[in-house]
């Protein structure tokens, strides 16, 4: 059944919020993006669901990246090293994904989305050098672990960004903000095989794939100002958001086994 006008206008707004927040946090935004679709949108197919919110957090990445790309703040050796490694990983994990029972597949997503959430709840550290080189030692740190965390955007659908981030400051020694800009590049990669993946299989659901790019451009585009609403306050919207997660995460569960 197709969505009705109502459903659509959902995944804008939807799409606008989690655009923003992929922006503004570098990770956690697009993880909302599945449970918006199911329940929210009325996308019926888990697996259809999983495939058109990788296709469009690809997309919304690709606004964000380009608004970061413009300020300076991508640090294109390591992103592009991180994200290529990690091409592979989303593949295997995407495949491996629409082999998994529906209902099966929400409950490890609802994992995934507390791990997001937990993560989100720690302390993070701005400290680092902002003149990061990519060389030898470095590509042997970030190529593994750019490889783990493509699987695991793949198999769950999601950005990955609340693991690129840290993954990139633990290997690097980059900046929190340019690992949050440089996230965007392997959330863009992540996102465009697992969706490539779901729609050799017909499990991208196009026109609601339209509605979350239209929402989600706006709200990568608005997402200058509420940083600066946002500013000395950074650490307290990251619990609220972290907490709305979490609760999502027990909500996407219960229904996965009710």
């Amino acid at each position: 059944m197709e969505p009705v006008l109502g459903s659509y206008l959902a995944a804008i707004v939807g799409g606008a919020l989690i655009g923003a927040l992929l922006a503004v946090f570098g990770g956690g935004g697009s993880v909302l993006a599945t449970p918006l679709l199911l329940y929210i949108v009325g996308v019926s197919d888990p697996h259809v669901a999983i495939g058109t919110a990788a296709a469009a957090v690809a997309v919304n990445a690709a606004v964000g990246l380009a608004a970061q790309a413009r300020a300076g703040r991508v640090k294109w050796p390591c992103a592009l090293l991180f994200g290529g490694a990690g091409l592979t990983g989303a593949l295997i994990g995407a495949q491996m994904a629409k082999q998994v029972d529906g209902a099966r597949l929400l409950l490890w997503f609802a994992l995934a989305m507390a791990l997001v959430g937990l993560s989100m709840m720690l302390p993070r550290k701005g400290a680092g050098d902002p003149a990061v080189r990519l060389n030898a030692q470095l590509s042997l740190k970030l190529a593994p672990v750019g490889l783990a965390t493509g699987f695991a955007a793949g198999f769950f659908g999601i950005g990955g960004g609340f693991l690129i981030v840290p993954g990139l400051m633990a290997a690097t020694g980059m900046t929190l903000a340019n690992a949050t800009a440089s996230s965007l590049v392997s959330v863009l990669l992540f996102g465009a095989a697992t969706s490539a993946s779901y729609a050799a299989s017909g499990l991208v659901n196009w026109s609601i794939f339209g509605a979350l790019v239209i929402g989600g451009s706006a709200g990568s585009l608005a997402s200058a100002r509420l940083v600066r609403l946002l500013s000395g306050r950074e650490a307290l919207a990251r619990r609220i958001f972290a907490a709305m997660v979490l609760v999502t995460a027990v909500y996407v569960a219960f229904r996965a086994v009710g």
